[in-house]
């Protein structure tokens, strides 16, 4: 009789624990894909686009119902045709705040047609292929993040316009970029060269933001607390609707300048007349007007959509009436891509700088987005996990400002109005984010898309870019609504505010401030001088500045309502907690819940 121990089965024939073989990996990915495209739900899911599409009345009428459809989180398998819907919809609410910024530039500066439409594909097949990688979280060493892991896109930012205006008004002035003089009126010449000059000088700057990364997310957030980025914000959008909306409402900045001259200067094209003239304030009104209506009557998916339906129906009357040239249409190419057209990179010293502010302030935005973005994602916003996301984004975004200047687009920030769509769809899923940079790529491709933007009417764009511009300046008021509010933050406010409204009102206030000191100087002193002039020509950042400083330097103070004592109830005590920003605990951008906890408490 054998040993009963020789019967056992052998230690080598027990389960394995650990991966699957490679091959089995595969097949079992290619069966879930192929499920996911044979299947209604693998294309459908549960989601109600009805409730999606179907527009509504604002008042009285039949109420939409109140369940609303699943909420898809961050790793959720996310059916075929709502990511694209949805994708779909986060490339449209971006488009707007994609093209803008080239078309300023290339009017600014005077580009030809063909450099105009290039550089409008440029910024939406960079702003795609850039937001790939925000989206990602591509492991580095010593625990460092790329990219935030989040539906994060990214676009051109805003901030390098006010700045950018600047630098191509120094430039003008010194004698860089011609100037042309027709009965009397002088307008800018054309001058690709400045453009080289800002995408090499923010290629360079762009460094600091990337060391900004690395510095811990609590330092950064006693740096740039809601009172220093609120601030930064609100004077942006404010001094773009000054500087670009209302002028590009009224007919254009060319044809502003052309008010001055006797007679007034016809403009316009097709139907030329003045700026500020009935018939351009009304194209203006018409696309600001829909805007409007949408938010009153459209579905979800038009009010995520509300720019560009401004835009087309502004165009559609713009083009019945004569006022749209189809020239830029015609002569744009049916195919483009990155680099069909070139700049000559250079770094202009007086810009260094500004650059550097702008790169701080994009920090400073990408911060308060993340946050944004975590919450209406329902992630976490506190804790290691979530200053990991932050680390990555703001890396993100320095890499972005390198790599972008080399696709010759300016520097990129996180696009914030696309949480609007998250919480409206109640997607978060980045396969939706994967869909929307297709759809950019896509649209930067097609050439004849550029031209089609390239057509529309100064008016119109200004119409729509106006209410955009305002949208950034609120965004400024909700990051200022998290302050408390102590005599230190009113102060550190009025003190930010006086230089900053002050250029914003009275533009050109700083410009000869250092004209006795250039005399005699050398030309690296006097770039010096025109550097700080292009600083605090910019109104925030002057403002930016100024409450940095102040929030550094001013001392903090104990809540001025610990004093309070009730009528007929005993003194009571501040809880501890009350007492962070003291302690120096204060987290700066916190999340939403935590300002309105904070708010209850005390």
């Amino acid at each position: 009789m054998s040993d009963p121990i020789d019967a056992q089965p052998e230690p080598s024939t027990a389960p394995q624990l650990g991966k699957p073989p490679l091959g089995a990996r595969i097949r079992d990915i290619a069966a879930r894909r192929y499920e996911k495209i044979t299947t209604k739900d693998g294309w459908v899911g549960e989601y109600d686009f009805g409730w999606l599409c179907m527009p509504g009345l604002p008042w009285g009428g039949p109420k939409r119902r109140s369940k609303a459809p699943p909420f898809y989180a961050l790793e959720a398998d996310l059916p075929i045709l709502l990511a694209m819907v949805v994708g779909f919809q986060h490339a449209l609410a971006m488009l707007a705040g994609l093209i803008t910024p080239p078309i300023i530039f290339a009017s600014t500066l005077a580009l030809d047609p063909a450099t105009q439409s290039y550089m409008v594909s440029a910024s939406l097949i960079g702003c795609g292929i850039l937001s790939l990688v925000q989206m990602s979280r591509i492991p580095l060493f010593g625990g460092y993040r790329l990219g935030t892991g989040l539906l994060t896109v990214v676009g051109t930012s805003f901030a390098t316009l006010s700045t950018a205006f600047s630098i191509f008004n120094s430039l003008y002035a010194n004698g860089t970029c011609p100037t042309i003089t027709v009965n009397g009126v002088s307008t800018n010449g054309p001058c690709p060269d400045a453009y080289g000059m800002l995408l090499g000088t923010s290629l360079v700057c762009s460094f600091l933001e990337m060391g900004l990364s690395f510095v811990p997310v609590r330092i950064l957030k006693r740096i740039f607390p809601p009172i220093v980025t609120g601030t930064v914000i609100l004077l942006i959008g404010a001094s773009l609707i000054g500087s670009s909306g209302i002028t590009n409402w009224g007919g254009g900045s060319n044809c502003l300048d052309g008010l001055t001259a006797t007679p007034p200067v016809l403009c316009g094209g097709l139907r030329p007349t003045t700026w500020g003239s009935p018939e351009y304030i009304g194209l203006g009104f018409l696309s600001f007007i829909t805007i409007v209506l949408v938010e009153f009557f459209g579905s979800p998916f038009m009010k995520n959509a509300s720019i560009i339906i401004g835009l087309i129906v502004g165009c559609i009357v713009a083009g019945g009436a004569g006022y749209i040239d189809g020239s830029s249409i015609r002569t744009a190419p049916a195919i483009t891509f990155l680099w069909v057209k070139t700049f000559k990179l250079d770094v202009y010293g007086p810009a260094i700088l500004p650059m550097l502010a702008v790169y701080i302030s994009l920090a400073m935005e990408a911060i308060g987005d993340i946050t944004a973005s975590a919450e209406v994602s329902r992630v976490e916003v506190e804790g290691e996990d979530f200053d990991s996301r932050i680390q990555g984004g703001v890396l993100s975004d320095g890499i972005g400002g390198f790599v972008s200047a080399l696709f010759t687009v300016t520097p990129l920030s996180i696009f914030a109005q696309n949480n609007g769509v998250i919480a409206i769809t109640r997607c978060a899923n980045r396969g939706a984010g994967r869909w929307c940079c297709f759809f950019l790529i896509l649209f930067g491709i097609l050439g004849k898309i550029s031209g089609v933007f390239l057509a529309i009417p100064d008016p119109v764009l200004g119409g729509v870019t106006t209410f955009l511009f305002a949208s950034v300046a609120v965004s400024g008021l909700r990051v200022l609504s998290y302050v408390k509010w102590q005599r230190r933050d009113r102060f550190i406010l009025a003190a930010a505010l006086s230089p900053g409204l002050g250029d914003l009102l009275v533009p050109g206030i700083f410009e000869h401030l250092f004209d006795q000191a250039r005399i005699g100087k050398s030309n690296a002193l006097q770039g010096f001088f025109d550097s700080i002039t292009i600083v605090l020509d910019t109104p925030f950042l002057a403002a930016g500045i100024t409450a940095v400083i102040l929030n550094l330097l001013l001392p903090l103070e104990v809540d001025d309502r610990e004093d309070i004592v009730e009528t007929g109830t005993p003194e009571t005590t501040v809880p501890e907690h009350t007492h962070d920003v003291e302690a120096g605990t204060d987290d700066g951008l916190g999340s939403k819940e935590k300002a309105t906890k904070l708010d209850d408490e005390n």
